[in-house]
This record gives C-alpha cells, sequence and structure tokens, in this order.
C-alpha cells in the first residue's frame, strides 16, 4: 500500500514533466505563429500583385483615331482594304516588309489589321499611372495631377488583367500584350512533362516496392540517387536537357524525321525539348511520393491476395495500386505545381522570350508564363511591371485550376477505396 501512494515524482516516472510541458506550450506557440507569418506573408504578396495589376492610367495617343477616318467612317468601321494603305503611309518600309514576311496581309484578317494600325500608328502609350491602393484612396488627387500634367491625355481605371489580356498574344506595346502564346506553351509543356514521368515514376515505384531486394547492393545505389536528384537544382536539368533532347536528339525533337522543315525549330529547342526536361526533373519527385503511397498500403492486403492463389502482378494491379492511388496523385500535384513555376531549365532549352505565334504541336517553337513574366519585369517600362502581376494571376489561377483537377481525381478515387 505504501508504494501505491507513493507520488508519482518519487517513483521516477516523470521528474521533469512540468518543464517538458512548458516546452511543449513553447513549441505550440511558435508553430502557430510561424503559420500566422507564413499567412501574413502570402497575403502581402498577393495584395503587392494586386496593387500592380489594377489601378488608374494617362494614356496618350501618338495619332488620334478620329484623324484617320475616312469619309466620315470612323477608324473602327473602316474594311480591311481602307486599313492597309493607312498602316503602309504610316509606317516604315522595312517594318512592312517584315510584317509581309511574318504573314501577307492578303492572309490577315481584318481584326489583325486594325490592331496593327492601333499599334503602329496610333500607337497609344501610357505617359504615368498609380497603383491600385492609390487609385482607390486618392482619386481626386489623382484627376487634378493628370489634367495639369497630361491635358491631352484621357484617364483611365485599368485592369490589367481582363478578356483581352487572356486571348491575345505576346506585343511590344504593352497595353496590347497578351498572354495567350505563353498559356498555350506552359499547357503543352506541362501534358507533356506529366505523361513522360507519370508512368514512368509509378512504375519504377512499384520495381522499387514491390519487386526489388533491397539488400542488393544496385538498388541500394539506385535508391540512393533518386533521393539525391529530387534536390538537385533545376538549372542542372536544363543542362541535361540541352544536351540529350536538344542536341543528340536533335532528329526527334526538330520533327526532322516526320519532315519538318522549319528552319526555327530545326535545332531542336522546341516544346517537346522543354516538356521532356520538365518531366525529367519531376520524375525523382513523383517516384518518391509514389514510394511513399505504396509503403503505406498495409501489408495484410497483399498477404490475403496471395493467400487467395493472386499473383504479385494481380496483387499489385488489382490491391496496392488502387489503394494507393490517392497518394500518389498527391505527387503529381506536387510534380506539376514545381513544373509550371520553373523557369531556369526552359531557358537553358530554347525557350523563346518574345514569340507571337502559338504552338501547333510538339515540335514547335515555344515560350511559357514565368519566360514572360521574367522578361516583362526586366523592360525598363512600369507598364510591363503591371502586366507581369496580371500574368502572375493567370499563372497563379491556372495552377489551382490544374491542383483542383488533381485532386477531384483523388478524392474520387479515394471514394471507390
Amino acid at each position: 500500500m505504501a508504494d501505491q501512494n507513493t507520488p508519482m515524482q518519487e517513483k521516477g516516472f516523470s521528474p521533469q514533466l512540468d518543464r517538458r510541458h512548458r516546452v511543449g506550450r513553447i513549441m505550440l506557440i511558435v508553430f502557430q505563429a510561424s503559420t500566422v507569418v507564413g499567412v501574413v506573408v502570402l497575403i502581402v504578396l498577393l495584395l503587392n500583385i494586386m496593387n500592380s495589376a489594377f489601378g488608374y492610367v494617362a494614356i496618350q495617343n501618338e495619332i488620334e483615331p478620329e484623324s484617320l477616318a475616312i469619309d466620315g467612317v470612323a477608324l473602327d468601321n473602316l474594311t480591311k482594304e481602307q486599313l492597309i494603305p493607312i498602316l503602309e503611309a504610316n509606317v516604315s518600309k522595312g517594318l512592312i516588309r517584315r510584317l509581309e514576311n511574318d504573314l501577307p496581309f492578303a492572309d490577315r484578317t481584318r481584326e489583325n489589321i486594325l490592331e496593327l494600325v492601333y499599334e503602329r500608328v496610333v500607337e497609344p502609350q501610357v505617359v504615368d499611372q498609380w497603383s491600385f491602393y492609390a487609385s482607390v484612396t486618392q482619386r481626386d488627387q489623382i484627376f487634378a495631377e493628370a489634367a495639369g500634367k497630361y491635358p491631352e491625355a484621357i484617364l483611365q481605371f485599368e485592369s490589367w488583367i481582363d478578356p483581352a489580356f487572356i486571348t491575345q498574344p505576346q506585343s511590344s506595346d504593352a497595353s496590347r500584350a497578351g498572354v495567350r502564346t505563353a498559356i498555350f506553351g506552359s499547357l503543352w509543356t506541362i501534358g507533356i512533362a506529366i505523361g513522360f514521368a507519370f508512368p514512368i515514376g509509378v512504375g519504377a515505384a512499384i520495381y522499387l516496392e514491390e519487386y526489388a531486394n533491397h539488400e542488393m547492393f544496385i538498388n541500394r545505389v539506385i535508391q540512393t540517387n533518386i533521393n539525391n536528384l529530387a534536390g538537385v537544382p533545376s538549372i542542372i536539368y536544363g543542362i541535361l536537357g540541352l544536351a540529350i533532347f536538344v542536341r543528340t536528339l536533335e532528329f526527334f525533337t526538330s520533327g526532322e524525321f516526320l519532315g519538318n522543315v522549319d528552319p526555327t525549330t530545326a535545332n531542336g529547342r522546341t516544346v517537346i525539348s522543354a516538356g521532356l526536361t520538365l518531366g525529367l526533373l519531376v520524375l525523382p519527385l513523383i517516384i518518391i511520393n509514389a514510394q511513399e503511397a505504396i509503403k503505406a498500403v498495409p501489408s495484410s492486403l497483399r498477404q490475403a491476395s496471395f493467400g487467395l492463389g493472386a499473383t504479385r502482378w494481380q496483387t499489385v494491379w488489382n490491391h496496392v495500386l488502387p489503394s494507393a492511388l490517392p497518394g500518389i496523385l498527391t505527387g503529381a500535384i506536387l510534380a506539376i505545381s514545381r513544373a509550371i513555376g520553373e523557369t531556369a531549365p526552359l531557358v537553358v532549352v530554347g525557350a523563346s522570350t518574345f514569340i507571337t505565334t502559338d504552338p501547333n504541336g510538339p515540335f514547335a517553337k515555344f515560350t511559357t508564363l514565368p519566360i514572360q513574366i521574367y522578361q516583362w519585369t526586366s523592360r525598363p517600362q512600369d507598364e510591363f511591371r503591371n502586366i507581369a502581376a496580371a500574368a502572375i494571376i493567370v499563372l497563379l489561377i491556372m495552377l489551382l485550376s490544374l491542383n483542383a483537377t488533381a485532386v477531384i481525381l483523388r478524392n474520387r478515387f479515394s471514394r471507390r477505396i
């Protein structure tokens, strides 16, 4: 009875229990503070992007559209045949020849000719701009300042992200530039990367977890290298892609084996080279996540399958993979998130910084949203930083959309288990 009534401290169970509890409470506070700081930083980042993507701008035209009217017909209502002489009369002959070489005027649409007239003849220029915060809080001061400094300019509230920004290609004029070409390029490269890396990564994970003998030296070397490759800087993968896909496999990646004789892509710097490079980049990540998902499947499930006479492959295909699929798709989400924001390997492989034609296949030249954002932020004009902020919003929306699709698929497979 005496032993039962002895205080816990005297029994030696937990002589430092109070100190451990204090440490636990301190660490809880630290973790909560870390979460709050992370959320605050994210909110500040988003607000900073929003602050640049919206606001008042003062726009001044080099030539007013009203002065280009013909017989009282406004510029926007002129026909293609009337617009071409206006363009030829107001721009240099060298520019006309370059535009004709890019795409003959006879093959261009009226809307394209009108866009060229606005871009090259009217030439609307942003002479000043104000942030979203200033536009909301200092509206009267902005109007007074614009009226005094730019009496001929038009002051308007500009949303740099709008339907036109999504549907228009790149342009040297920030007010007419869009991200359509970059969006298509990003979708092409991500599609090729996941299509290449996902089946190979899952297959490698199945072999390493279900078939490989981990006591063998070669298998331990493979596992160690996979873990190390997951931490290799992305620029190294760009150099690898340049050496393998662009140069060594140029006959394939340029499309030459299919008779493609386009001189702009004959060097192998194409969509498929970029996609395969990103596929190598995310391959270790997919393998490691797929391995963890397969490890999480209870061994009793395998033993029950073997007990019923199923082969190893039947067990893997019918029981292990369906149970591990939600975790495997989680790895695919992480892979998409990393690949869609990569810039360094694509620069090395040969992404274009200025391109106005959409990629029409895996053997086309390309650009991507991160490359486009990088190119715009390096320009000295303030308005290019505004459309860079708008492009960042588009990139975030596209990333969240792709991730949401993967999450929906993961949840659907989870319910089937």
